[in-house]
C-alpha cells in the first residue's frame, strides 16, 4: 500500500492500480518497453490489474512473466464492465488507468483516475473524467517511487 496525503484534500491509501492494456500500457497489443519491469517493482506493495477485451489476441503473451492479475472483458459494453470490475476492488483504494473512451467510468470512480497520453491517444471525455494526465506510462511508476510528486499536481 501507498499513502499520500494531499493538502487540502483527502488521504490517499492505495492498494491496487486497474490499468488499461491497449494505448495504456500497450501500442498495437504489445507491452510499452519497461512496464513489466516497473510492474514487477512495484508489485509488492500494490496489487496490479490489467483489463482489456485483447483486441490484438497478445494480452496473454505480453503479460508473462508480470506480477499482476489479467481480467478479460467481452468486447460489448466494455465500459461498464471496467466500472463494475473496478467496483469489485473498491474505488476508494484503487487508482485508474486509461486512454480510451471506455475508461472513462474507470477514472471517474477510481480515488485517483489518471489518464495516459500516449502514441495511440486519448478520449477527451476520459481525459475531462480524469485527476492527472501523464504523457507516459512510465511517470506512474515514478509517482510509485516518489509518492509526494502526487501533492504537486493534486494540492488545492
Amino acid at each position: 500500500m501507498i499513502q499520500i496525503q494531499i493538502p487540502g484534500s483527502h488521504e490517499l491509501r492505495i492498494e491496487h492500480v486497474l490499468l488499461d492494456f491497449n494505448g495504456t500500457i500497450a501500442i498495437d497489443g504489445r507491452l510499452i518497453a519497461g512496464v513489466k519491469e516497473k510492474i514487477n517493482q512495484h508489485s509488492d506493495r500494490l496489487v496490479f490489474h490489467v483489463i482489456t477485451a485483447d483486441t490484438f489476441g497478445s494480452v496473454r503473451r505480453e503479460l508473462e512473466n508480470v506480477r499482476c492479475t489479467l481480467h478479460i472483458i467481452p468486447e460489448g459494453n466494455q465500459a461498464a464492465a471496467k466500472r463494475a470490475y473496478l467496483r469489485e476492488l473498491n474505488p476508494q483504494h484503487t487508482i485508474g488507468v486509461g486512454n480510451g473512451a471506455n475508461d472513462e467510468r474507470m477514472l471517474q470512480d477510481a480515488i485517483l483516475g489518471v489518464a495516459v497520453l500516449g502514441q495511440e491517444g486519448l478520449a477527451t471525455k476520459t481525459l475531462a473524467a480524469s485527476d492527472l494526465l501523464i504523457s507516459n506510462i512510465l511517470d506512474l511508476f515514478a509517482y510509485f517511487a516518489k509518492p509526494n510528486r502526487l501533492v504537486a499536481s493534486l494540492r488545492q
